[in-house]
């Protein structure tokens, strides 16, 4: 039987935060009230790894976080507590690095290692190509870089294993050659790679779970951890990178039934869950892209566009840049994968009576494809389902336009439909994969950062050119959503921490408040020296994590700068950064900054306090709308962030642990309606949520019978900074909750 969480609470592993560290936290997040801890990977990762998605052994317990031991003695404390375990498990990849104890037996053995099938490896393309030369091989060799000894290839620290049957002679060229693997420059990696990797990220390498013996490999842990009782639910991360997702959850359910399964699954516009998965529902992105645009003023977007325009002479929308976007994509960060389809696309399409594409109209023909596909992947195995057949359809057509001949893509749509071969069956799903890595690559990571308009919609799993919603869409929303669905506003991917967003999406609600502070920056003597779009997204960085404090908001500024203009791909880029221009935006951000220190401008103070409003009001929502909340670690005493690595610098926790008295607002709020959550559980669960808009007035209303509970947000909220929840309840935003009749109204 599936037990639906009370509550979750994201944990991120490591950076020192081990099982130990989590044990001592048991009592304070049990008596915050949630009912799951959700821990961030705990399996054997990469010396050093901050994050843990780059395992390295996922059959083992990393020893940095308290090995199996530590892990089973917190699983136990965590039961005496009454709370249960939801893990974040990472079956698409794992480390393309030599300290894989599985990559490296399939370097020595090659294609016969029994892990060679483990990874998802071209060997028709020859020998496992290696990125891991700061310089060509050939001049490596000349200059004497390489040695080989007892049984090694070295060079520098690096030391890889040679084959069994190497020759061992003078002659290391011929040595090389023998390999099962080939090294090379690291910037053949571009283009050059032989693997599958995690979105663009070379040293993460994709594991084939599509095969059964791979899949009880890799999950033989995870599924001793929960039928030991241990582990509660999974979290499974990246869906979308997997062959066959559907398949894979069945396997899964199979395995461990009644189990609980999330997906981190990013839906787009209307797009939901395919029905036949084997899911309780999402991680929750979408739930937080609607509140933001709940929130979203539509009079006060219509005059940011107006002054973003003027500002910065953008003319284009967002839809052209984001195709624009994905053009660069895949001629750079992507062009691996897309030179792989072409060799692919060929396979598949020979004896095709349509026609005999060469290269060049096969490669055009894929990019249209990759191009025109509006969500993360469709579905394909061995057939497609009928809403894959009409996504795949239009994506065709939308492809063809503008196109001389559209022979090769109606061809290649139609080995998508109905891939009758090998060939086939292997091109539809690798096409399916790099997808979703060219829609997160160049909607999240290149067009947001470059279409700067209003960045509260600028999240993943939002759209930027639809920042608002109406009621119906709403509505219709909130009555699709199930118990079991997951509602969060900030995760460790967010772009933007849930408050953080909601001090944006003030904007909105005082678009001349935002103008005032824009047109104060752009005085400042160190604007000139930035490209305008930069100012606007600066301003508005500036004022999403800003805390009173002029030197702890630049250093973080300064390297969220650094990442965007990279990630924006324009001028400056990981490979070659410009480093003029970032400086000029970083020295720009501090003038900003000082600015605001020396004088509290009251356009400022009124977006501070608008956001503040508009927190409470999202926290509301989060916690009383259909579904159930998922707390990000420390965001329940709220949290100012920008996206990694700003929103997973370390927690104050003993901080929040001395915050018995609920000296904090969101802290003291976040208990009560956790608490209420736990009295009226039956009712969130199964009660009918709405919404509603009455003048200037927000209603989140869930009715059952004659019991009702209404999250209320005033349009004219307006409060000072140092108020408490208890006054922005009074001025901003109400809960209230009618139990067990309307004659009987308590308000918290």
């Amino acid at each position: 039987m599936t037990h639906i969480p009370t509550a979750t609470y994201r944990i991120q592993m490591r950076d020192g935060v081990d099982f130990a560290r989590v044990t001592q936290l048991l009592p304070y997040l049990a008596g915050l009230g949630i009912s799951h801890l959700y821990l961030s990977p705990i399996f054997l990762a990469g010396s050093g790894s901050t994050h843990g998605y780059d395992i390295i052994d996922p059959t083992r317990v990393d020893p940095v976080l308290g090995g199996r031991e530590g892990f089973d003695a917190l699983a136990r404390a965590a039961r005496e507590q009454g709370l249960e375990i939801i893990l974040d498990i990472v079956p698409n990849h794992t480390a393309f690095t030599l300290e894989n104890p599985w990559l490296l037996d399939v370097l020595k053995h090659g294609p016969a290692s029994r892990y060679a099938r483990h990874f998802d490896i071209d060997w028709d393309a020859g020998p496992l190509v290696l990125p891991f030369l700061p310089e060509p091989f050939e001049k490596m060799l000349d200059d004497g870089a390489f040695h080989a000894a007892d049984g090694m290839w070295h060079f520098g620290d690096v030391s890889l294993p040679l084959a069994e049957d190497s020759p061992i002679t003078g002659d290391l060229r011929a040595l090389h050659d023998a390999q099962h693997w080939r090294l090379v420059h690291f910037e053949l990696e571009r283009d050059g790679i032989t693997h599958r990797r995690f979105f663009n990220v070379t040293s993460l390498i994709g594991m084939r779970v599509e095969d059964r013996a791979v899949f009880d490999d890799t999950h033989s842990l995870i599924f001793d951890l929960v039928r030991n009782g241990l582990v509660q639910g999974l979290r499974v991360d990246h869906i979308d990178g997997l062959a066959d997702p559907a398949t894979y959850l069945d396997w899964l359910h199979d395995e461990l039934p009644g189990t609980p399964v999330w997906v981190e699954k990013i839906l787009v516009g209307h797009e939901t869950l395919p029905p036949e998965w084997q899911t309780v529902g999402t991680t929750g992105y979408e739930a937080a892209r609607l509140i933001a645009r709940l929130f979203t003023d539509p009079a006060g977007i219509e005059d940011l566009d107006r002054a973003w325009r003027q500002a910065t002479g953008i003319e284009t929308g967002f839809r052209d840049e984001l195709r624009q976007a994905k053009l660069d994509v895949l001629d750079n960060e992507l062009a691996a994968e897309r030179r792989q389809l072409g060799d692919m696309a060929a396979l598949a399409a020979q004896g095709s009576p349509l026609a005999e594409p060469g290269p060049e109209s096969l490669r055009e023909a894929v990019t249209g494809l990759l191009v025109s596909m509006p969500r993360y992947r469709s579905y394909v195995t061995d057939t497609a389902r009928p809403d894959d057949r009409d996504l795949l359809r239009a994506v065709a057509e939308d492809a063809a336009q503008g196109l001389r001949s559209r022979t090769v893509v109606d061809l290649l749509a139609d080995v998508m439909l109905d891939p009758q071969s090998d060939a086939a069956r292997a091109f539809v799903r690798r096409f399916q994969q790099v997808s979703g890595a060219l829609l997160a690559k160049a909607q999240e990571d290149t067009a947001g950062f470059r279409w700067t308009r209003y960045l509260p919609a600028n999240e993943v799993g939002a759209e930027p050119d639809e920042p608002t919603a109406t009621i119906e869409e709403a509505t219709a929303f909130l009555s699709a959503r199930r118990p079991a669905d997951m509602t969060l506003v900030s995760t460790h991917d967010t772009k933007r921490s849930g408050d953080s967003r909601m001090r944006l999406v003030a904007i909105s609600h005082l678009p001349q408040a935002f103008r005032t502070l824009y047109d104060a920056a752009d005085s400042l003597p160190s604007a000139s020296r930035v490209e305008p779009r930069w100012r606007w997204y600066v301003l508005q960085s500036a004022l999403a994590i800003w805390d009173g404090r002029a030197g702890s908001t630049a250093d973080r500024l300064d390297g969220h700068i650094e990442k965007a203009m990279r990630e924006a791909k324009l001028t400056s880029f990981w490979t070659n950064p410009d480093d003029t221009a970032e400086a000029a935006a970083q020295a720009f951000a501090r003038d900003l900054l000082d600015q605001w220190t020396r004088r509290l401008d009251p356009a400022l103070q009124a977006l501070l306090d608008r956001g503040t409003a508009l927190a409470f009001a999202q926290l509301a929502f989060q916690m009383l709308m259909p579904g159930f909340p998922d707390i990000y670690r420390g965001d329940e005493a709220g949290l100012l962030a920008l996206t990694d690595p700003d929103n997973r610098l370390a927690v104050d926790w003993d901080a929040l642990q001395d915050q018995g008295a609920d000296t904090d607002a969101k802290l003291h709020w976040t208990r009560q309606l956790l608490a209420l959550r736990r009295t009226q559980g039956d009712f969130l669960r199964d009660a009918d949520a709405r919404v509603q808009i009455d003048g200037d007035r927000l209603r989140l209303i869930r009715s059952m019978g004659d019991r009702h509970l209404i999250a209320e947000f005033s349009g004219n909220a307006a409060l000072p900074g140092d108020m408490f929840l208890a006054r922005a309840f009074a001025d901003g935003t109400s809960v209230s909750v009618t139990v067990p009749s309307s004659e009987n109204p308590a308000n918290i």
